[in-house]
């Protein structure tokens, strides 16, 4: 059977307006798969080499005239994914889609011949393809390929959606990465500032002379972190092992081995739920300095986040669920009880933050169910109700300082101020982004807190941390006065790129499955 013939028995319906439904379809492609590896006896070549891409050929022909165009006769080839394909008596045009961007072909019945032209009929939309010819400019003055030549590298059995152009449904997009980033040019934008982020943090940590390190993803005790930990079987040890909550044991290992300033950028694993905000797996910056308190560490911060913010957006501010934030600084520093103050009117500036207070806002607020107003601290209530109710009103970014120590396992106690933490949570657009501390380096000191942990996970607290007896010996060898934190990547590229959804900036995000 000549090509001719197959043409028409397998002429796609869809260019007839008959609607078919997507097993037929396949079949069909498949059976043009078939008849190409009768024909070429190779349906997946894989040696054409193609000698431009789209874009960058609009960047430096795009503003030529029309004649200069034609007297240059500029050869070149080219290679993507078939993203529209129209007919126009003898000629079609089709527009290709590679990494760089889109470029219209121009595929006529004179130019190929009668054989190749009809072997164009036998392409599909999302078939990659690769063509080369030369480029002329129509008389609307769009940048063309007059193609000679053309070969489908690798055939799309497997239709693209109905109407995958304007694809928009979540689920089906986080499912199907794949086409989702064929058919929405904004969502390759978006990992393309992903790594964009990641190579320009890696650029000012190197500046500041820290050293990039790599520390272990299994844990034989999960640490770094309150949070519940993933957990797997090492067969060959016959041992529980642990998918890391957080790098910060093992970083301040190395702190104590003499590397002054390391970080990491790091994916670790928390075994807890899934929302616009969090991912079970997700991205962290994580970094330590010797010699530095926390002080030191928002101005570095601050200092990071700003020099991020112009890198990737070209200034200092940016617009987040349709609220502009800026990163020009100073970064506001308060403490929790302040910002009870001063963001719940149930509070006056002055007042006295006592317990009998806290828990009949509590009770106002409707939170009473979501606390043990009886058992549970004061100062614990009144992060509480920082969470439920000022969190998502920082918008500008806000250090939030004065944390308990008490939900401060790893951090120094304020010789100023008994009780609390030298620790700050930053916030940004109403969402935590870095949380960083003096570290606790007296081994005695963080023992006794690592018991106290150890008692909750035994009282039921999944999320309390287990006793580290190899830690505690690494801080009795003399941890120097060190300073660490932690930035979450995912909710940083969140703001970067005003995505609502965490699963907007991870390419694969978690889901159920179906």
């Amino acid at each position: 059977m000549d090509n001719k013939q197959r043409t028409m028995n397998n002429h796609s319906p869809e260019k007839n307006g008959v609607k078919r439904d997507d097993n037929q379809l396949i079949l069909d492609r498949v059976q043009k798969l078939t008849n190409l590896r009768e024909d070429t006896g190779n349906a997946y070549p894989n040696h054409h080499r193609p000698s431009g891409r789209a874009t960058e050929i609009i960047l430096q022909f795009g503003n030529l005239e029309k004649t200069e165009i034609e007297k240059q006769k500029i050869s070149l080839s080219l290679a993507g994914r078939v993203m529209l394909k129209r007919n126009q008596g003898k000629t079609t045009f089709i527009v290709l889609k590679d990494s760089t961007g889109k470029l219209q072909l121009y595929l006529n019945r004179e130019i190929l011949g009668e054989d190749r032209y009809n072997f164009v009929k036998q392409i599909d939309l999302g078939d990659q393809i690769y063509c080369n010819g030369t480029l002329f400019k129509t008389m609307r003055g769009e940048l063309t390929l007059s193609c000679i030549e053309v070969e489908i590298l690798a055939k799309s059995i497997r239709p693209l959606p109905e109407k995958f152009h304007g694809l928009q449904d979540p689920d089906l997009r986080y499912r199907n990465r794949h086409i989702d980033l064929i058919a929405n040019d904004g969502v390759k934008d978006i990992f393309l500032k992903r790594s964009k982020l990641l190579q320009n943090i890696r650029g000012f940590m190197n500046k500041q002379n820290f050293l990039e390190v790599e520390t272990p993803m299994l844990h034989p005790i999960p640490g770094g972190a309150t949070a519940r930990p993933f957990v797997t079987k090492h067969n060959a040890l016959d041992q529980d092992m642990y998918l890391r909550v957080a790098p910060e044991l093992y970083l301040k290992r190395l702190i104590v081995g003499g590397f002054e300033r390391v970080f990491e950028l790091n994916r670790s694993f928390r075994n807890e739920g899934i929302s616009v905000r969090h991912n079970p797996e997700f991205t962290m910056l994580e970094f330590y300095a010797a010699y530095q308190d926390y002080h030191w560490l928002m101005t570095y911060t601050e200092n990071l986040l700003r020099n991020l913010c112009l890198e990737i957006l070209g200034k200092d501010s940016l617009i987040w669920d349709e609220k502009e934030i800026s990163f020009a600084g100073p970064f506001e520093k308060i403490s929790y009880k302040d910002a009870l103050r001063k963001h719940v009117k149930d509070f006056n500036s002055s007042e006295s933050l006592k317990r009998e207070k806290l828990v009949e806002v509590i009770e106002k607020h409707g939170l009473s169910g979501k606390v043990n107003c009886d058992s549970t601290s004061t100062d614990v209530l009144t992060v509480f109700l920082f969470e439920a109710i000022v969190e998502s009103k920082l918008v500008q970014p806000t250090f939030i300082t004065d944390h308990p120590v008490e939900i401060s396992p790893l951090a120094r106690e304020s010789n100023k101020n008994p009780g609390k933490a030298e620790r700050f949570e930053l916030y940004i657009g109403g969402k935590e982004i870095a949380n960083g501390f003096s570290e606790l380096n007296d081994p005695q000191e963080q023992a006794k807190r690592l018991l106290i942990q150890a008692q909750k996970k035994k009282d039921g607290d999944k999320e309390a941390m287990y006793f580290d007896e190899d830690y505690i010996k690494v801080l009795e060898t003399g941890m120097p006065p060190t300073a660490g934190c932690g930035i979450g990547i995912d909710r940083l590229l969140m703001a970067f790129t005003n995505s609502h959804s965490i699963r907007e900036v991870i390419f694969f995000p978690a889901l159920k499955g179906k």
